[in-house]
């Protein structure tokens, strides 16, 4: 497992517990089990992390439920992440990344949670 600082690679949407899981479960229904990115915690809160464009969360309105993991002026976030392979308990790819620049697409996100 790896914290990676936000507004690097990605930023990240943090959705806690059984509706975090079925967002990502949506967002698999609706991309034939591939939106991107989604990394998914065992233990705590079982938060689940939609991996998102760097900046893609800025100018709009989310849900209550929702936490945004980014960056900005006097602002640091960080994002925990899976290894590819091997055992990272409490973290796994609900959803594994598919390609080096494949993120969800924060509409699409935004259409799963309505």
């Amino acid at each position: 497992m790896q914290l990676r600082r936000a507004g690097v690679q990605f930023d990240a949407v943090r959705l806690d517990g059984d509706h975090g899981r079925d967002v990502a479960d949506r967002l698999a229904r609706m991309t034939g089990g591939s939106p991107g990115p989604v990394v998914e915690s065992g233990s705590g809160r079982r938060c689940v992390y939609v991996l998102v464009a760097p900046g893609s969360t800025a100018h709009h309105p989310w849900p209550p439920e929702v936490t945004r993991l980014t960056s900005g002026p006097y602002r640091v976030g960080f994002i925990p992440v899976p290894a590819l392979s091997g055992q990272t308990w409490p973290l796994s790819w609900r959803c594994p990344p598919t390609g080096p620049d494949r993120l969800v697409h924060t509409l699409l996100l935004r259409n799963a949670l309505s």
